[in-house]
Protein backbone atom coordinates (compact mmCIF):
# COMPACT_ATOMS: atom_id res chain seq x y z
CA UNK A 1 0.00 0.00 0.00
CA UNK A 2 1.58 3.23 -0.94
CA UNK A 3 0.49 6.68 -1.08
CA UNK A 4 -0.51 6.70 2.62
CA UNK A 5 -2.74 10.27 3.13
CA UNK A 6 -2.17 11.26 6.92
CA UNK A 7 -4.23 14.10 8.76
CA UNK A 8 -1.03 15.69 10.06
CA UNK A 9 2.33 15.85 9.67
CA UNK A 10 4.04 12.79 10.38
CA UNK A 11 7.34 12.95 12.01
CA UNK A 12 10.07 10.98 10.71
CA UNK A 13 13.44 12.02 12.38
CA UNK A 14 15.65 8.87 10.80
CA UNK A 15 18.84 9.48 9.45
CA UNK A 16 21.06 7.63 7.16
CA UNK A 17 23.41 5.65 8.91
CA UNK A 18 21.75 5.97 12.58
CA UNK A 19 21.39 3.04 14.64
CA UNK A 20 18.47 0.95 14.90
CA UNK A 21 17.63 1.77 18.43
CA UNK A 22 18.78 5.42 18.17
CA UNK A 23 15.89 5.52 15.22
CA UNK A 24 13.52 4.28 17.05
CA UNK A 25 13.83 6.17 20.01
CA UNK A 26 13.95 9.37 17.99
CA UNK A 27 10.86 8.24 15.94
CA UNK A 28 9.35 7.55 19.80
CA UNK A 29 10.17 10.74 21.31
CA UNK A 30 8.82 12.86 17.86
CA UNK A 31 5.49 10.85 17.98
CA UNK A 32 5.01 10.97 21.74
CA UNK A 33 5.13 14.55 21.50
CA UNK A 34 2.86 15.02 18.55
CA UNK A 35 0.30 12.86 20.44
CA UNK A 36 0.23 15.16 23.80
CA UNK A 37 -1.05 18.23 21.52
CA UNK A 38 -4.44 15.88 21.66
CA UNK A 39 -6.78 17.70 24.05
CA UNK A 40 -8.92 15.93 26.49
CA UNK A 41 -12.13 16.21 24.28
CA UNK A 42 -10.25 14.95 21.09
CA UNK A 43 -9.18 12.05 23.06
CA UNK A 44 -12.55 10.61 24.32
CA UNK A 45 -14.17 11.62 20.32
CA UNK A 46 -11.13 9.35 19.32
CA UNK A 47 -11.68 6.15 21.39
CA UNK A 48 -15.56 6.46 20.79
CA UNK A 49 -14.15 6.36 16.62
CA UNK A 50 -11.78 3.73 17.33
CA UNK A 51 -14.23 1.35 18.90
CA UNK A 52 -16.40 1.30 15.88
CA UNK A 53 -13.44 0.94 13.36
CA UNK A 54 -12.13 -2.63 15.86
CA UNK A 55 -15.82 -3.47 16.46
CA UNK A 56 -16.13 -3.82 12.07
CA UNK A 57 -12.99 -6.20 12.29
CA UNK A 58 -14.12 -9.67 11.17
CA UNK A 59 -11.63 -11.10 13.94
CA UNK A 60 -12.99 -9.29 16.48
CA UNK A 61 -16.90 -9.60 15.73
CA UNK A 62 -16.42 -13.33 16.08
CA UNK A 63 -14.22 -13.66 18.74
CA UNK A 64 -14.88 -15.51 21.88
CA UNK A 65 -11.52 -13.93 23.65
CA UNK A 66 -9.75 -10.62 22.99
CA UNK A 67 -6.15 -9.57 24.99
CA UNK A 68 -6.34 -6.03 24.66
CA UNK A 69 -4.92 -3.17 27.25
CA UNK A 70 -6.10 -0.10 28.81
CA UNK A 71 -4.04 2.69 27.68
CA UNK A 72 -2.14 5.27 29.04
CA UNK A 73 -3.80 9.58 28.97
CA UNK A 74 -1.78 10.19 25.41
CA UNK A 75 -2.49 6.25 23.53
CA UNK A 76 -5.69 6.15 21.29
CA UNK A 77 -8.72 5.53 24.12
CA UNK A 78 -9.60 1.92 24.43
CA UNK A 79 -12.42 2.01 27.09
CA UNK A 80 -15.26 2.40 25.03
CA UNK A 81 -14.15 -1.08 23.06
CA UNK A 82 -13.36 -3.07 26.45
CA UNK A 83 -16.86 -1.82 27.51
CA UNK A 84 -18.18 -3.11 24.01
CA UNK A 85 -16.99 -6.34 24.18
CA UNK A 86 -17.65 -7.42 27.41
CA UNK A 87 -21.04 -6.05 27.19
CA UNK A 88 -21.70 -8.19 24.31
CA UNK A 89 -19.98 -11.36 26.44
CA UNK A 90 -16.37 -11.74 24.90
CA UNK A 91 -14.36 -12.39 27.38
CA UNK A 92 -11.28 -9.40 27.80
CA UNK A 93 -7.68 -10.06 28.89
CA UNK A 94 -5.43 -7.01 30.18
CA UNK A 95 -1.93 -7.33 30.58
CA UNK A 96 -0.33 -6.90 34.49
CA UNK A 97 3.42 -6.41 34.08
CA UNK A 98 4.71 -8.03 37.29
CA UNK A 99 8.20 -7.06 38.10
CA UNK A 100 10.74 -6.16 35.38
CA UNK A 101 9.73 -8.27 32.35
CA UNK A 102 7.36 -10.30 33.97
CA UNK A 103 4.36 -11.28 31.57
CA UNK A 104 0.98 -11.60 33.09
CA UNK A 105 -2.50 -10.99 32.16
CA UNK A 106 -5.90 -10.97 34.21
CA UNK A 107 -9.61 -10.22 33.01
CA UNK A 108 -10.74 -6.78 32.69
CA UNK A 109 -14.25 -6.39 34.65
CA UNK A 110 -15.11 -3.05 34.50
CA UNK A 111 -13.17 0.27 34.68
CA UNK A 112 -13.79 0.76 38.11
CA UNK A 113 -10.67 -1.82 38.68
CA UNK A 114 -8.74 -0.22 36.73
CA UNK A 115 -5.74 1.32 38.41
CA UNK A 116 -1.93 2.39 38.29
CA UNK A 117 -0.58 0.06 40.03
CA UNK A 118 3.20 0.88 39.83
CA UNK A 119 4.36 4.75 38.48
CA UNK A 120 5.08 5.09 34.55
CA UNK A 121 2.82 1.73 34.28
CA UNK A 122 -0.69 1.54 32.31
CA UNK A 123 -3.96 1.00 34.18
CA UNK A 124 -3.75 -2.64 35.03
CA UNK A 125 -6.71 -4.99 36.37
CA UNK A 126 -6.86 -5.83 40.23
CA UNK A 127 -8.20 -9.45 39.67
CA UNK A 128 -6.67 -12.88 39.57
CA UNK A 129 -3.65 -13.64 37.43
CA UNK A 130 -3.75 -15.82 34.59
CA UNK A 131 -0.09 -16.83 33.85
CA UNK A 132 1.76 -15.84 30.31
CA UNK A 133 0.02 -18.27 28.38
CA UNK A 134 -3.48 -17.17 28.97
CA UNK A 135 -2.89 -14.99 25.71
CA UNK A 136 -3.35 -18.41 24.46
CA UNK A 137 -7.01 -18.31 24.77
CA UNK A 138 -7.08 -14.79 22.90
CA UNK A 139 -8.78 -15.07 19.26
CA UNK A 140 -7.44 -11.60 18.31
CA UNK A 141 -4.74 -9.34 20.22
CA UNK A 142 -5.06 -5.89 19.77
CA UNK A 143 -1.50 -4.50 20.70
CA UNK A 144 -0.26 -0.69 21.71
CA UNK A 145 1.96 0.82 19.36
CA UNK A 146 3.91 4.20 18.67
CA UNK A 147 3.57 3.66 15.36
CA UNK A 148 3.40 0.21 12.72
CA UNK A 149 4.48 0.93 8.81
CA UNK A 150 2.67 -1.51 5.67
CA UNK A 151 5.18 -4.02 6.08
CA UNK A 152 3.74 -4.68 9.87
CA UNK A 153 6.51 -3.23 11.50
CA UNK A 154 5.23 -2.14 14.92
CA UNK A 155 7.35 0.46 16.96
CA UNK A 156 6.33 -0.23 20.54
CA UNK A 157 7.02 1.65 23.75
CA UNK A 158 10.60 0.35 24.05
CA UNK A 159 10.71 -2.59 26.69
CA UNK A 160 9.99 -5.71 24.40
CA UNK A 161 6.94 -6.62 26.93
CA UNK A 162 4.63 -7.33 23.67
CA UNK A 163 6.93 -9.09 21.45
CA UNK A 164 7.71 -11.44 24.27
CA UNK A 165 4.46 -11.68 24.99
CA UNK A 166 3.56 -12.79 21.52
CA UNK A 167 5.61 -15.52 21.29
CA UNK A 168 2.88 -17.03 23.56
CA UNK A 169 0.67 -16.71 20.96
CA UNK A 170 -1.66 -19.36 19.35
CA UNK A 171 -1.34 -20.14 15.97
CA UNK A 172 -3.85 -18.97 13.97
CA UNK A 173 -4.61 -15.78 15.97
CA UNK A 174 -4.56 -12.82 14.86
CA UNK A 175 -2.41 -9.54 15.84
CA UNK A 176 -3.95 -5.82 15.32
CA UNK A 177 -1.65 -3.25 16.10
CA UNK A 178 -3.72 0.15 17.32
CA UNK A 179 -2.64 3.71 16.09
CA UNK A 180 -3.65 7.20 15.01
CA UNK A 181 -4.21 7.91 11.44
CA UNK A 182 -0.83 9.94 11.06
CA UNK A 183 1.18 7.25 12.67
CA UNK A 184 0.73 4.40 9.65
CA UNK A 185 3.71 4.59 7.90
CA UNK A 186 4.58 3.69 4.28
CA UNK A 187 7.21 1.20 4.20
CA UNK A 188 8.21 2.24 0.94
CA UNK A 189 9.03 5.77 1.83
CA UNK A 190 9.33 5.40 5.50
CA UNK A 191 10.18 2.09 6.64
CA UNK A 192 10.05 1.99 10.74
CA UNK A 193 13.56 0.72 11.97
CA UNK A 194 13.08 -3.17 12.75
CA UNK A 195 15.68 -5.71 14.84
CA UNK A 196 15.04 -8.91 15.11
CA UNK A 197 13.68 -9.98 17.91
CA UNK A 198 10.51 -7.35 16.68
CA UNK A 199 7.42 -9.61 15.76
CA UNK A 200 5.26 -8.28 12.89
CA UNK A 201 1.67 -8.02 13.21
CA UNK A 202 -1.15 -9.10 11.09
CA UNK A 203 -3.12 -5.59 10.42
CA UNK A 204 -3.61 -2.38 11.74
CA UNK A 205 -6.84 0.26 13.42
CA UNK A 206 -6.38 3.70 13.37
CA UNK A 207 -9.40 5.75 14.27
CA UNK A 208 -10.66 6.34 11.04
CA UNK A 209 -10.10 2.73 9.06
CA UNK A 210 -8.40 -0.89 9.48
CA UNK A 211 -6.35 -2.52 7.28
CA UNK A 212 -3.97 -5.43 6.85
CA UNK A 213 -0.65 -5.53 6.57
CA UNK A 214 1.99 -6.78 3.55
CA UNK A 215 4.54 -8.60 5.95
CA UNK A 216 2.67 -11.58 6.78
Amino acid sequence: MSGISVPTPQPYPVLPGMETGDAKEELRRAIRAQRGHRSARQRAQAAESLADIIESIPEVRDAGCVAAYAARSAEPGMLPLLDRLTGRGVRVLLPVLGAGLARDWADYTGPDDLLERAPGRPPEPGGPTLGTDAIKLADVVLAPAIAVDTRGVRLGQGGGWYDRALAHLRPGAKVVAVVFPEEVYDAADHPLPREEHDVLVHAVATTTDWRLLGGL
